[in-house]
């Protein structure tokens, strides 16, 4: 029997949690496109990401022998947090690439810090940074074993700037910005890299903050962005082994970086 064709990624085993949304998804195609098994993480969405596994099955499993599984979790709950990495272990091996994408804005259009109860910070906390920490805690000691490694967490301007939807959405995203430094310079030398992505105002997703026309004028370049191009600097950095400890903002041009 003839050997399948290998792709850059055929081997390699990748986590990304929020993939039935537009960024998510995005990611998951470009590393199934590549030949990269990928373990699907939804929240409700159970369909879009049956429907994704299927999609895969069909273009990817035939052509490179990949596998694709998918797993439901609130991932503002540390137990399903630390199932959903068992049930990917189990089904696929433990992952070598870890994408920490899903993200909740829980409220928005705060404008005074009364409005948000500390109880509400901590539960934005928990699903926007602190579950993307238990994860990659989970996930790293086999990346350590293996000698290779990609994590990477999709952020957010917020982080950067502080953002127009609050002070526990802002907190939560600048504080994966810190955890991303200690990581990237702790494990550099283990042949495993962390970067983050910070996208602004990006079209087919559930966190915009107005209608696309407005929000286009906010933007130098005058549109929004796309999911793909999200996904293309997720694949670069995954591609790039000289890449490490950087958070990248995909903005249109409206955060200047140096």
């Amino acid at each position: 029997m003839p050997s399948l064709p290998k792709g850059p990624l055929t081997g390699k085993i990748a986590l990304v949690t929020g993939a039935t949304g537009g960024i998510g998804q995005a990611i998951c195609r470009r590393l199934a496109a590549l030949g990269c098994s990928v373990g699907v993480h939804y929240h409700t969405d159970q369909d879009a990401a049956l429907a994704l596994l299927e999609d895969f099955k069909e273009s990817y499993m035939h052509a490179f022998g990949s596998k694709f599984v998918c797993y439901g979790a609130d991932l503002g709950n540390y137990e399903e947090v630390r199932e959903l990495h068992e049930h990917i272990v189990s089904l696929l091996g433990p992952p070598n690439i870890l994408i920490n994408n899903h993200g909740a804005l829980l409220q928005q259009g705060v404008t005074s810090i009364d409005e948000v109860p500390v109880s509400a910070f901590e539960d934005a906390w928990r699903i926007n940074c602190g579950s993307a920490y238990l994860l990659t805690q989970l996930c790293m000691p086999a990346m350590e074993g293996e000698g290779w490694g990609r994590v990477i967490f999709i952020s957010s301007v917020a982080g950067i700037t502080g953002g127009i939807i609050g002070p526990h959405y802002a907190s939560a995203k600048s504080a994966l910005h810190g955890l991303i430094h200690w990581l990237a310079m702790t494990y550099a030398k283990k042949g495993i890299t962390v970067n983050g992505v910070a996208p602004a105002l990006i079209e087919q997703t559930k966190m915009l903050p107005g209608s696309s026309e407005e929000l286009s004028k906010k933007v130098p370049v005058g549109r929004l962005g796309t999911p793909g191009e999200i996904a293309d600097t997720v694949l670069w950095m995954v591609n790039t082994s000289y890449l490490t400890n950087k958070v990248i903002a995909v903005d249109g041009g409206m955060v200047p970086q140096h």
